[in-house]
């Protein structure tokens, strides 16, 4: 058990060394998740509610490893990824090998819908939709299902320049969630504990993108099941 309280310096660090995807895959949305952000929302979840320390923690499409590793990092009791990529899944071994963490990390190569059972938190970074619509919707379902607590990082409709700027200041702001979201995650057994909204910036990585990074506003949503 995790007993010191880790910075969050030190954290996004660590985080920013785990190795991110060789190829990624426009279809999957494989954007790997920023270490400022990652960080945010591990920070969040082990400091702030105490779903992290010692607990079984599921990072569901966990890609290379980012929030899984992180997981494990706080002090997690037990962390499991599952990601449809083999490649992704191999690296994210690797990369909880090189970080000395792989006897709290299992990974799992799997369609996200395969995953049985239940876990005290689920942390994930879903796709958001752009390219396959409602693709984040299975993701919030699954999560729901197999977790007590659930932290799910979502596409914010706050898109107005002068709260793009306010967020680039503040780091992260609380927010009121989407109606949307809202009455999805109600009609499916969670309650929503709050929404903090970051600034996310990915950069040039596939032929359609246009900028050479791309700055967006994302929601994360802790989620409590009932």
């Amino acid at each position: 058990m995790q007993k010191r309280l880790v910075r969050k310096l030190e954290l996004e660090m660590l985080l920013s060394q785990v190795k991110p995807h060789p190829h990624p895959k426009p279809n999957l949305e494989q954007y790997t998740i920023p270490a400022s952000i990652a960080a945010n929302i591990l920070y969040i979840a082990a400091y702030t509610y105490n779903d992290i320390i010692n607990k079984n923690v599921l990072d569901l499409g966990c890609g290379t490893g980012r929030l899984a590793i992180g997981a494990a990092f706080l002090g997690a009791k037990q962390v499991v990824g599952v990601d449809i990529d083999k490649t992704a899944v191999k690296l994210a071994f690797k990369n909880s090998v090189e970080n000395e963490l792989k006897d709290k990390l299992q990974w799992v190569a799997a369609d996200i819908n395969a995953i049985r059972g239940k876990f005290d938190t689920v942390l994930q970074n879903p796709p958001f939709g752009v390219q396959k619509r409602r693709a984040d919707r299975n993701f919030l379902k699954k999560a729901m299902e197999l977790g007590n607590k659930v932290y799910s990082l979502h596409k914010s409709s706050h898109k107005n320049k002068d709260f793009i700027k306010k967020l680039k200041s503040a780091n992260i702001v609380s927010v009121s969630p989407s109606l949307f979201l809202k009455k999805f995650i109600k009609n499916h057994g969670g309650e929503i504990k709050a929404v903090y909204t970051m600034l996310m910036t990915i950069p040039h990585m596939f032929f359609f993108h246009q900028k050479k990074k791309h700055e967006f506003a994302v929601d994360l949503y802790v989620i409590e099941t009932r």
